[in-house]
C-alpha cells in the first residue's frame, strides 16, 4: 500500500466520522450542522479521489516496471548476438 492509498483511507474515514457528527448535530438542532456536513462531503471526496489516484499510480508503476524488464531482456539478447 502506497502513501496515497493510506492517506486516502484516513481522509475517507475522517469524512465519514465528520458526517456522523453532522447528523448528530442535525438531530440536536444545532445550526452549525450544515457547515459540518459540507466539510464531511469535501473531506470524504478528497479521500476517495486520493485512493483512486494511489491505485492509478500503483498500476502505472507496475506497467513501467514490466516495460523496463522487457527492455532489459531485449538489451541482453542483443548483446549476446
Amino acid at each position: 500500500m502506497n502513501r496515497y492509498i493510506g492517506r486516502g483511507i484516513v481522509l475517507t474515514l475522517a469524512g465519514i466520522g465528520i458526517g456522523l457528527l453532522g447528523n448528530y448535530l442535525q438531530e440536536t438542532d444545532h445550526g452549525v450542522y450544515r457547515w459540518v456536513l459540507i466539510a464531511a462531503v469535501i473531506v470524504f471526496g478528497i479521500g476517495f479521489l486520493t485512493i483512486l489516484y494511489g491505485l492509478i499510480r500503483k498500476i502505472e508503476r507496475k506497467s513501467i516496471l514490466e516495460e523496463r524488464s522487457e527492455q532489459r531482456v531485449e538489451d541482453e539478447d542483443n548483446e549476446e548476438t
